[in-house]
């Protein structure tokens, strides 16, 4: 199994580093005026982690797609152009891996929906996602994770191969289940973050329990599975979103509140807005994520936006 990874930030630069300590040959593509790549071709590792001699850096997109698996981490709003871009190197033959989380902004579309429709094979695309941080990983703290397809052969093909004391990958079997709960967990974070802000951090295991909940409807709607939400692709990834200070998410979050900038991607900023089209689309009620969102693009205050959440009777929640 050849393998190239696309996008040489912490997560790209980390599944490199494991898959090629996996006895895989890797290559890891960046632009060549990215300043992530070029640490990497100079030092060979970055702040997480020193690359082994088996991973071969390129910033030729076409050395990249000469691969037989082609591992894509990129922010999610860039990946119908990339996808677009390698179309010409047979992009229709490739074993697809998304390793990334979101719901594209202006549409609502799960990243492997925008896959088939650049071209890839739908039963050649796969999705990683569930917990884990790369600081902890780098420091041998293992986790779980989660494999998921349109093709439950790939997904046992990809889990099998993978799979480590490191990582144990479990197999998926409702990848619309797995899209939405991964990418809508980042949104959760925010709301996490939040209320670290404003000193409620007491408050996050009501978070937890009514964002699965309303997340599972969500999942039902578009015609996933709703106990999905309560697996690693969302429920068992709130400890790394809704808790650890390496989440990105959760940083965002409290730093909004508090009038402060957060210079690092946060995804849920931008899911929680696709969200909230299909939130339209499927006429379902999310709560904690319209919360989210009026805070983020309304302007209510946080604390206003909170108070209504919690104030919900349960007879309105469940």
């Amino acid at each position: 199994m050849k393998i190239s990874v696309l996008g040489c930030g912490r997560w790209g630069s980390f599944i490199a580093w494991y898959l090629s300590g996996r006895g895989f040959p890797v290559a890891l593509y960046g632009r060549e005026n990215s300043p992530r790549f070029a640490l990497l071709k100079s030092a060979g590792k970055n702040e997480y982690v020193t690359l082994g001699e088996n991973v071969a850096l390129t910033s030729s997109l076409e050395e990249a797609a000469a691969a037989d698996v082609l591992v894509v981490s990129v922010k999610s709003a860039g990946l119908r152009e990339l996808l677009s871009s390698l179309r010409p190197f047979g992009l229709a033959e490739k074993t697809l891996v998304l390793c990334m989380k979101g719901v594209e902004e202006n549409t609502g579309k799960r990243l492997s929906e925008i896959a088939v429709e650049e071209g890839a094979d739908r039963n050649k695309v796969a999705v990683w996602v569930g917990p884990g941080h790369i600081q902890a990983f780098a420091a041998g703290l293992p986790n779980c994770m989660l494999i998921d397809a349109y093709d439950h052969a790939l997904t046992k093909k990809l889990a099998d191969a993978w799979r480590s004391d490191l990582i144990r990958f479990y197999y998926g079997d409702d990848i619309v289940g797995s899209e939405i709960g991964a990418a809508a967990k980042n949104v959760f974070g925010i709301a996490a973050g939040m209320l670290d802000g404003m000193g409620l951090s007491s408050l996050k295991g009501a978070l937890m329990s009514r964002g699965t909940r309303e997340v599972s409807r969500l999942i039902a709607a578009m015609g996933g599975n709703g106990f999905s939400a309560y697996g690693l692709c969302h429920l068992g990834d709130y400890e790394a979103t809704v808790f650890s200070p390496f989440s990105h998410n959760r940083m965002f979050g409290e730093l909004f509140v508090k009038g402060e900038k957060y210079d690092k991607l946060a995804e849920g900023y931008y899911t929680v807005k696709a969200i909230m089209h299909l939130k339209e689309q499927y006429n379902v009620d999310l709560p904690v994520c319209e919360a989210v969102y009026s805070v983020l693009y309304s302007g209510v205050s946080a604390e206003d936006a909170i108070s209504k959440i919690f104030k919900r009777t349960l007879k309105a929640e469940f």
